[in-house]
């Protein structure tokens, strides 16, 4: 039997986490992947998930490279802070291009995650159409490795993931945006 790495563990979690979520009704998982990357050595999971009655969909992300797996596996090789996990939440939700909503959006991100988090906005949208509708994407970068000492963060992670989607959703129908 082989001792599941850091990536392993930490993914049940999530997962764990999440389903427990699903099977009690307050979202409901669209999407799961869990890739291996041969050619790179490097792992990948992703798991999407929306509110019942939700337009918005959140992801979060869990990316292990060969040298966090090479840290964990060879500790007097690398530096142990290396061994882990890079994890990125991203949020989508559509809705008609207004300014003032962009900045709207952005603090209720910066209400729940605080301002020690790295969060992007990016906009995708046909230059075409008139009123303009856009898909916005929300994400949240950590700019760091989290490892298995931050398993119970990873939990709570999770709640305030689902916080999120409700405070948007709330935003969204206040305003009738979608």
């Amino acid at each position: 039997m082989f001792d599941p790495t850091a990536f392993d563990n930490m993914k049940v979690v999530i997962e764990g986490a999440l389903y427990d979520f699903d099977l009690s009704g307050e979202i409901i998982i669209t999407d799961r992947n869990d890739i291996i990357n041969m050619a790179k050595m490097s792992r990948s999971f992703d798991l999407s998930f929306q509110l019942p009655a939700g337009s918005v969909t959140a992801r979060i992300e869990m990316e292990s490279k060969l040298v966090n797996l090479a840290a964990e596996l060879l500790p007097s090789s690398l530096p142990e802070k290396l061994a882990g996990s890079y994890v990125k939440l991203q949020f989508f939700l559509k809705h008609l291009e207004n300014a003032s909503d962009f900045q709207a959006i952005e603090t209720i991100f910066l209400d729940i995650w605080g301002e020690k988090r790295k969060i992007t906005q990016y906009v995708e949208y046909n230059p075409l159409n008139k009123p303009r509708k856009i898909k916005n994407t929300i994400a949240i970068d950590f700019e760091r490795i989290i490892g298995e000492e931050q398993m119970d963060d990873l939990i709570e992670m999770t709640d305030f993931m689902v916080t999120t989607m409700e405070q948007l959703q709330a935003f969204m129908l206040a305003g009738n945006r979608g």
